[in-house]
């Protein structure tokens, strides 16, 4: 398999739709595929130790970011054998138990499935240039994302 982002089996997107799970399996579906693995973080009510978290909001410039998440993927292919990867991420509002970021990785096998989808879900949190926005009762905060 090719070491870089495939642009005809990799897929991204950063933008305020919600994330559909069903989509992104769909986008990564292919016969040679006997594993999919699908990760999904969603808005929880707290964060840190503050309870009453009622949201988040999200800040990105998609040009950068899908750039980004592009060479994570193609991190992901140079470590990993897979055939198809999905990616997306919700900019704008979003509230509790919402999706916030998807990632779906289809590969030969479940092992393979699993470490890239890990990898790539990982490093995006850890160096994807996407502001996060903490909103509770009386307050907000801006926060790391990693």
């Amino acid at each position: 398999m090719d070491a870089a982002f495939v642009p005809d089996r990799d897929h991204i997107v950063v933008e305020p739709a919600p994330i559909d799970a069903a989509t992104l399996v769909a986008r990564v579906a292919v016969p040679g595929a006997g594993a999919v693995v699908l990760f999904l973080g969603t808005v929880r009510d707290h964060s840190s130790g503050r309870p009453g978290v009622s949201g988040l909001e999200y800040e990105a410039y998609p040009e950068v970011v899908v750039d980004k998440i592009a060479a994570t993927v193609a991190l992901a292919r140079e470590r990993h054998v897979v055939e198809r990867v999905a990616v997306a991420h919700r900019v704008g509002p979003v509230a509790v138990g919402e999706v916030s970021v998807g990632v779906a990785v289809a590969a030969a096998h479940r092992a393979e499935a699993f470490a890239a989808a890990r990898l790539i879900i990982d490093d995006l949190k850890a160096t994807a240039p996407i502001w996060k926005k903490e909103t509770w009762e009386g307050g907000s905060e801006w926060v790391s994302g990693a």
